[in-house]
């Protein structure tokens, strides 16, 4: 199978990707022309999208930030929280220093932040 190329390949794929949605729908025969089509222009955009446009995994200083938020948070509190001082928690999101395993723990625990991510896996 090919692949896209450049931008304006992408760029009509997607288009034709949009006109063929509204002529497909779960009760389409895999062997219509629209499905098929559909199929493969979806996978070749897919591929080119995730070649060009991958938005890559998040950090851990990301991710706390993000809970951090979600969870209204401040880093006095987010230092109350995991219990360690607040000049700590300015350290682990400026990325001066990085938590220790056991506060890698209470991170995990705390701010219901997957394991692979404190670990940084």
């Amino acid at each position: 199978m090919t692949k896209i190329e450049n931008e304006s390949q992408y760029e009509w794929a997607v288009a034709r990707v949009e006109q063929l949605l509204p002529l497909v729908n779960d009760e389409t025969p895999k062997t219509d022309p629209n499905y098929i089509e559909l199929v493969l222009l979806s996978n070749l955009v897919a591929d080119y999208s995730e070649a060009h446009y991958a938005v890559g995994d998040p950090t851990l200083v990301d991710v706390i930030k993000l809970r951090m938020y979600e969870m209204g948070l401040n880093q006095a509190s987010l230092a109350k929280l995991i219990g360690v001082s607040p000049s700590r928690v300015c350290a682990y999101l400026s990325g001066k220093s990085e938590p220790t395993l056991q506060v890698g723990r209470v991170l995990s625990k705390k701010l219901n932040i997957s394991p692979a991510i404190v670990l940084g896996v």
